[in-house]
């Protein structure tokens, strides 16, 4: 494929040199990669896998010596810039000055800088290794925020070229978004984390009558307990007034103790403490919530201790916690893939979902845009990536409407099953015949919002298989992925590549499961890869009218 034909850019400062006039591609598959590029950005959460993974395909990508992501402090955006994750050859400056030539260069104007000889220039920060020829520097932002720049050096002239420049800026803007998304994940995050922790609280309050309840003043003297603190930690009326350290001292350890000084300089309460209370006569296994009491105008007035024996419900709470933590992860997996009363019925039924992998019968149809990779030749990665995300949101519901699983996106590629995780028999299959059907037929409708302008001839071609599979949690210790793998998957995807635009094709085995309820075309025996005989197909051309 020939490199890209994109237009000249503007954007570059003065002094920073021209681009020139012939360029060298970064390969003949620039679109590929950033497809790529952009599905291993997309699939992480997580702030620091999203930096490094940056880092690693821009450098890998674009050929360079060295990758740096600076990122603005969220607390004083005006300081200086903190490197976040680096990799390539030499060492590199743990900051940029926040007021140096470069970075109020990309704040104010929001272009990337290209250097492509080491001339002298008021950006010469963007050179962070010494034998550095070219360099470039790429800022990361959205409309609300800055986050950051990518800065890239090689050690040859003319290396950033229109095409790697294009492939760099468009890389930015996606993780852009991305590490945004994942700051706010973030924040949501430990704000439900300290909306639990209130809401423990206060049904431990509430349940201070049968749990054990002491406070005591600004002095650290016991003032009050209840009776249940009495009974069973063997309090009396003499130690009202005693110091709390001096009557617990034997049976509290010193680390626990020593929290209650964290809770009187913080002000904050400390939840969930475990431990054993252990004395000649007393043996419990607690857990403790400590909490400051205040006054007018936030004064110290003391502090409430609230016990939970948790000696005698310790089992129960395991019990509870592993149910609770297998519906977590139920939930985790599939919310975004399947319908919501899937979702519901695995999570009341968690043994639905075996660990591992298990064997199922399913029907797995693969949806492909017919002459992708003719049509994406030339085009701004950008757009092209936009084209997809309109396809795939408009297709997306009707895979769950259907309630079909929705596997994952291969480039311009959707890989649906049906009948895992819950397994409805010949009913999946007529499920996943209608699912293509719809697709086909919102595809063609003329009022669609998907695949306007240049791309208002796209197709897309449907392989559809129906047979054993396995199915489950498959991967490594730090990532796992419900997924199915098998010969059914592999004939699907095979089929789809026999599918004609606008085309349904399926095998004998999933015409066995859908009676008489659709229009079919016999079409001649298809042979695919992998099989020693050829395969009988169909192609579905629709419901049958009543």
């Amino acid at each position: 494929m020939p490199p890209l034909a994109l237009p000249r850019l503007t954007g570059y400062p003065a002094g920073a040199g021209q681009v020139p006039h012939k360029e060298r591609s970064i390969g003949p598959t620039v679109l590929d990669h950033f497809v790529r590029a952009t599905s291993l950005l997309s699939g992480e959460t997580s702030f620091a896998e999203l930096a490094s993974r940056l880092v690693e395909q821009s450098i890998d990508l674009s050929q360079s010596a060295i990758s740096a992501l600076y990122l603005f402090p969220q607390q004083s955006p005006a300081g200086n810039l903190m490197l976040a994750h680096r990799r390539g050859r030499g060492t590199v400056p743990d900051s940029l000055p926040s007021r140096s030539e470069l970075v109020l260069f990309l704040k104010e104007c929001g272009k990337s800088v290209v250097l492509l000889s080491r001339t002298d220039s008021p950006f010469s920060d963007a050179y962070l290794i010494d034998d550095a020829v070219s360099a470039i520097a790429v800022p990361l932002a959205t409309k609300r925020e800055q986050i950051g720049v990518l800065i890239l050096n090689a050690c040859v002239p003319d290396h950033y070229t229109r095409d790697r420049l294009h492939f760099l800026d468009s890389l930015a803007t996606v993780a852009g978004g991305l590490i945004h998304n994942a700051r706010l994940y973030r924040e949501l995050q430990e704000y439900l984390r300290t909306i639990e922790e209130l809401q423990r609280y206060q049904e431990n309050v509430f349940e201070s009558m049968t749990n054990l309840l002491i406070t005591t003043d600004e002095t650290g003297r016991i003032h009050y307990f209840n009776r249940a603190a009495a009974d069973r930690l063997g309090l009396s009326d003499t130690d009202h007034g005693k110091e709390f350290r001096r009557v617990f001292a034997s049976g509290l350890t010193k680390s626990v103790l020593s929290r209650l000084d964290t809770v009187e300089q913080s002000g904050k309460p400390l939840l969930g403490i475990e431990g054993i209370y252990k004395t000649k006569a007393i043996d419990m296994d607690f857990a403790l919530n400590i909490t400051p009491l205040r006054g007018k105008r936030g004064r110290h007035e003391g502090l409430t201790f609230l016990f939970t024996d948790q000696s005698s419900e310790k089992k129960l709470r395991a019990e509870m916690k592993v149910a609770h933590e297998e519906r977590r992860v139920i939930k985790d997996m599939f919310a975004s893939y399947l319908s919501e009363d899937i979702v519901e019925m695995l999570v009341e039924h968690p043994e639905l979902v075996k660990p591992g992998g298990g064997s199922r019968h399913a029907t797995v149809f693969f949806a492909d845009i017919a002459g992708y990779t003719s049509f994406s030749e030339g085009r701004d990665p950008a757009a092209i990536v936009k084209i997809l995300n309109e396809f795939f949101e408009e297709a997306e519901p009707i895979v769950r409407r259907n309630r079909g699983y929705l596997d994952k996106y291969i480039g311009d590629c959707i890989m649906a099953v049906f009948g895992v995780p819950v397994d409805a028999g010949a009913e999946d299959t007529v499920r996943a015949v209608t699912c293509a059907v719809e697709l086909q037929r919102l595809v063609n409708d003329a009022n669609r919002t998907f695949f306007r302008g240049e791309a208002e001839n796209l197709r897309i071609q449907i392989g559809m298989h129906t047979g054993p599979v396995i199915a489950g949690n498959l991967g490594g210790s730090r990532r796992m992925d419900f997924t199915e793998i098998g010969d059914t998957v592999n004939v699907a995807a095979r089929l789809e590549g026999v599918a004609g635009p606008g085309e349904v094709i399926i095998s004998a085995d999933t015409r066995e499961q859908i009676g008489d309820l659709f229009a079919l075309e016999k079409r001649s025996p298809a042979k695919v890869k992998g099989k020693s005989k050829p395969i009988e197909i169909f192609n579905v051309t629709g419901l049958k009218s009543a």
